[in-house]
């Protein structure tokens, strides 16, 4: 027999401990070949005064067998606590996330009751998770929205790979490029450079908003979903929900070395303890696991099971339906339900079947990201964001005509709307002033935005951030305002 496989497990919190026992009882049933090593992360450590959730000896254990099972862990509120998930995925690169949603329907009642299998890839590492964030002013707090080619191509590239290894038809990328031009745009134009390499693969591109609608509404007409990190985190859900619950949602974290595996759904503390809470999601997760280290049969084992646990309508609390369900179980009898039909297979239902080339999610070829030539960069401006406490946009420029020198004051935008010049008196403007400053598009120094910032300072105003304005190879590389 091959030496069992090291894999990291976490008990977490709230239902964790008692679903990963559950788990873990199948895994063992199943003859798993894994040898779990337990490390313990979240609340109690983060109340510990570790402000991260995690200690050096999880980190440790982590990158030595580079396979981790986590069960769902709780950040305590407020003290300022970063997201361990967030914290995770970043430091350890795991730039993908993979969560199938299928529907079970008849056996589990669903939205989607023509056979929903939608995979959705979502970035995890860029967007607005990115987490920078700033108080401007009184009244005006920003979010930061990052969006990189490096990011976009490995995130893309993957979807791409992964129907090419589960033999999917289609890959659909949501943006929201009607908008945000610049970051979403960027995303929706890498998409369809890289798709045009996968002329065997269908591809389609749909903004965020009617796209969602369309997942909740028709799931079956998706097949494999490609998006960026907020996108992708509320459409997981959407689509989980529509398969009937949300705690039937596993999930692969996934980067070049390491890759973790999870449920979708959070800790539930109002239930913990009660015996009551469904291990499904966590138990497809570590079935993606068990692919993901090549014990192909096993995986396969385990998910007949429990679709035929499903199939023989055995139903936590949280999935049983009068009239459709047969039997409702704790996650005690769930779990005894699947070990016992080890060895079976749905009737109804597709059946599970893995094989070599599919899941070995850190290996697919993702490439190593080739920086292009250097563009052509010319500084056009500025954007000047003030704190000031007046009404109106012709107010603040009339304050600022003395400072009209080399830089011209082109507009001024308040949350993101044109305000002057020629401003509509509905505008409702904030204490946030965007200010533009411009040679009538003529290329400027760096010594002009200082000297101008020195000359707002010298005269008391409160600079809260500036922002240059580029053009790159001829294309210019900024918004213009609403209305502008």
């Amino acid at each position: 027999m091959k030496q069992p496989v090291p894999i990291t497990v976490a008990y977490g919190d709230g239902i964790g401990p008692e679903i990963m026992t559950a788990v873990l009882q199948i895994l063992e049933a199943a003859r798993a070949n894994i040898q779990p090593e337990v490390i313990e992360v979240g609340e109690k450590i983060y109340l510990q005064g570790n402000t991260s959730g995690i200690p050096d000896a999880a980190w440790e254990s982590i990158k030595r067998t580079d396979v981790f099972l986590k069960a769902p862990i709780s950040t305590p509120q407020g003290g300022g606590y970063k997201s361990l998930n967030v914290t995770m995925r970043k430091t350890l690169g795991l730039f993908a996330n993979v969560r199938p949603c299928i529907s079970y329907y008849p056996f589990i009642e669903s939205k989607s009751q023509e056979g929903m299998d939608v995979v959705i890839i979502r970035e995890n590492e860029e967007d607005l998770y990115a987490g920078i964030e700033h108080q401007q002013t009184d009244e005006v707090v920003q979010s930061l929205k990052l969006i990189s080619r490096p990011g976009c191509e490995r995130i893309i590239r993957y979807a791409f790979e992964y129907a090419l290894q589960y033999g999917r038809k289609k890959v659909t990328c949501f943006s929201k490029d009607n908008i945000m031009k610049q970051t979403d745009g960027l995303f929706h134009k890498i998409f369809d450079e890289i798709g045009a390499e996968y002329p065997q693969l269908e591809k389609e591109h749909w903004i965020i908003d009617i796209g969602a609608a369309k997942l909740a509404v028709n799931p079956e007409k998706f097949d494999i979903i490609v998006t960026s990190n907020l996108y992708g985190d509320i459409i997981s859900d959407i689509a989980a929900l529509v398969t009937g619950s949300v705690g039937l949602a596993g999930s692969a974290n996934v980067g070049g070395q390491t890759a973790m595996f999870e449920a979708v759904h959070g800790s539930a503390p109002d239930i913990a303890g009660k015996g009551i809470a469904n291990p499904s999601g966590l138990l497809l997760a570590a079935i993606q696991m068990l692919v993901h280290i090549k014990q192909y049969e096993t995986a396969t084992l385990v998910h007949n099971a429990w679709l035929r646990t499903i199939e023989d309508g055995i139903h936590t609390g949280d999935i049983y339906r009068e009239g459709t369900s047969k039997q409702r179980t704790n996650t005690e009898g769930f779990t005894r339900a699947v070990i016992e039909r080890l060895g079976d297979t749905p009737k109804t239902l597709k059946k599970a079947h893995y094989q070599p080339g599919q899941g070995s999610h850190t290996h697919y070829t993702v490439g190593q990201y080739t920086r292009r030539p250097a563009a052509k960069k010319e500084l056009l401006g500025v954007d000047v964001v003030l704190h000031w406490r007046g009404e109106t946009g012709e107010g603040l420029a009339q304050v600022l005509s003395p400072y009209n020198d080399t830089l011209k004051l082109k507009t001024i935008s308040n949350r993101g709307v044109k305000v002057y010049p020629d401003s509509q008196t509905e505008s409702y403007c904030t204490d946030h002033w965007a200010v533009r400053y411009m040679n009538n598009n003529e290329v400027i120094s760096h010594q002009d935005i200082i000297d101008l910032l020195q000359r707002l300072y010298n005269a008391g105003f409160d600079v809260v951030k500036t922002e240059n304005l580029y053009r790159f190879d001829g294309k210019n590389g900024f918004s213009l305002g609403q209305g502008e």
